[in-house]
């Protein structure tokens, strides 16, 4: 069967608003304004440095860019020209930076050069060339400059077509197997989502201005701020590093009208709100990436004049799924109801080579379909048809369904830990504490703290007649770990609890952890 004549293209997203609307402000970073003319020039000035290097239709290029104009810029650049994007997070370090780049197949790395010392030594242990962006001066030491590149090229005239089912993009994700997975997105996914969210999920005109304080490497970040904001021709204010009273004091000074944040974004600027009468115009907030306590949208309300309305998603669902609609009260402590033209059911958890929904009210598994599923893990079929079944994607999240379709998320199936909004899986912790020599058994896992979400703990059984402690544990750890990711508490333990297949039981690891918590509390 043929795929059709139909064409679609990411790019598109910031080459029409730049028609529409040149003049119009696209991005705040600090001082600096850049229109959708500008931005759409800069753009195309990149592109055509990107094309003389080799970049064209297909082709997959890493970038490791905080939350500056240049992650617009090279982001619709390479997809400008056809390729893939592959964002990494800006807090990994150079051997967790060589994996993604080798499990892309990624042929360049564009990276900033406050991110330089981790980029470079993971594009040197993958072998991938490096091209820097913000370096004060060019420096024979140091990769060539993305911008030079650019002043001597000619700029692309527009965007390539691709067919709407093409990969644009490449997210990892965390699972419980250890590596992560790159989640390819298509650009109908992608586009799809932001129209979407711009017709009948958010509420969102040229006139707003939203703070980006999200990290654009994440799906959060990138689709639901940068993509939808400029789909709507709206202005996106750029915080590159995220605090409370700076988001806060940008936002003031700004009058920015929509917040898009996770659930710790609310507790910081709850917390800078006691410092500073002055408050934004803001219209609503918008919260995703964990739970949000009920008394955190409540005391946002009370502080701020406004609601948050909480959604769900995945990076495999490009990333919303479900949300509490603007212009409906939302339903706080709810994840709200599927956006148009998704399924979200509730299946049975325990069935898992096909998809048994089951009736409103019981606690099952959420299972998706729609046009926001995407392509499948990159070169991981086995993967991919594990968590795609009978056309529904399993996200081993458990929840119920109610009467009007509100959906309530319960527990989560995976090990998966979040912290701060970040996915951590303690399998790639394990696997380096376990690479301790004094180490003979280790097990991490997330118990609930009421800033961060979930907090890292783990347990670790020294080997025979070995000695370390948890101070040289940590150290170790955090040698080859994110910030984002080590243990915060290291407990070294005579033994762990294991199931009847030796498995370690992690959820007595929690409990034993939150009752000697909740002791020294009371004592």
């Amino acid at each position: 069967m043929s795929a059709g004549f139909a064409t679609m293209s990411v790019a598109s997203i910031l080459v029409e608003s730049a028609k529409r609307t040149p003049d119009h402000v696209a991005i705040v970073v600090g001082e600096t304004s850049t229109t959708y003319a500008e931005l759409w020039q800069q753009t195309r000035e990149y592109a055509g440095a990107l094309r003389d290097r080799g970049v064209g239709p297909g082709t997959a290029v890493a970038m490791l860019i905080p939350n500056v104009a240049d992650f617009p810029r090279i982001y619709y650049a390479v997809l400008s020209l056809g390729g893939v994007v592959v964002p990494i997070h800006a807090l990994l370090k150079g051997k967790e930076i060589e994996y993604v780049l080798r499990d892309s197949g990624a042929e360049l790395l564009v990276c900033a050069a406050p991110l330089l010392a981790e980029g470079a030594k993971g594009a040197g242990l993958a072998g991938v060339p490096v091209l820097s962006v913000l370096l004060p001066e060019a420096n024979p030491g140091l990769p060539p400059r993305l911008e030079d590149e650019a002043r001597a090229s000619v700029p692309i005239d527009t965007y390539v077509q691709r067919e709407p089912f093409d990969t644009a993009t490449i997210l990892y994700t965390s699972g419980t197997t250890g590596t992560p997975k790159g989640a390819e997105g298509s650009h109908l996914a992608l586009v799809e989502q932001v129209n979407v969210s711009l017709l009948t999920t958010f509420d969102m005109k040229a006139d707003d201005k939203v703070l980006g304080a999200l990290p654009l490497f994440h799906t959060f970040g990138q689709t639901c701020t940068m993509n939808t904001v400029f789909r709507a021709g709206a202005t996106m204010v750029m915080v590159p590093k995220f605090d409370g009273d700076t988001a806060l004091k940008v936002m003031n000074d700004q009058q920015c009208t929509i917040f898009m944040g996770v659930p710790t974004m609310y507790i910081a600027l709850l917390d800078a709100a006691t410092r500073t009468d002055t408050r934004p115009p803001l219209r609503y907030g918008i919260s995703g990436g964990a739970a949000i306590p009920v008394a955190v949208i409540n005391r946002f309300k009370e502080l701020f004049g406004t609601e948050i309305h909480e959604g769900y998603g995945l990076t495999e669902t490009s990333p919303v799924a479900t949300f509490n609609m603007v212009g409906v009260p939302p339903r706080a402590g709810t994840i709200g109801t599927p956006i148009w033209g998704v399924d979200v059911e509730i299946a049975d958890a325990e069935t898992a080579d096909s998809i048994v929904l089951l009736p409103t009210g019981e606690l099952g598994e959420l299972v998706i379909r729609g046009h926001n599923l995407m392509n499948g893990y990159h070169n991981r079929p086995e993967d991919t048809a594990k968590a795609m079944v009978d056309g529904w994607f399993r996200t081993g999240d458990l929840g119920r369904k109610d009467e009007d379709g509100y959906l309530t998320i319960v527990d989560r199936t995976k090990d998966m830990i979040l912290r701060n909004g970040y996915n951590v899986y303690p399998r790639e912790v394990e696997e380096v504490l376990a690479g301790h020599p004094a180490v003979s058994m280790v097990a991490v896992y997330g118990v609930p703290h009421e800033t961060h979400g979930q907090e890292i703990i783990a347990s670790v059984v020294l080997a025979a007649g070995a000695s370390a402690t948890a101070d040289e544990l940590t150290v170790f750890v955090k040698q080859d770990v994110a910030a984002y990711k080590y243990p915060r508490h290291i407990d070294i333990v005579e033994s762990l609890p294991l199931g009847p297949s030796g498995k370690v039981l992690k959820r007595e690891l929690v409990a034993a952890y939150v009752a000697r918590e909740e002791a020294a509390v009371a004592g």
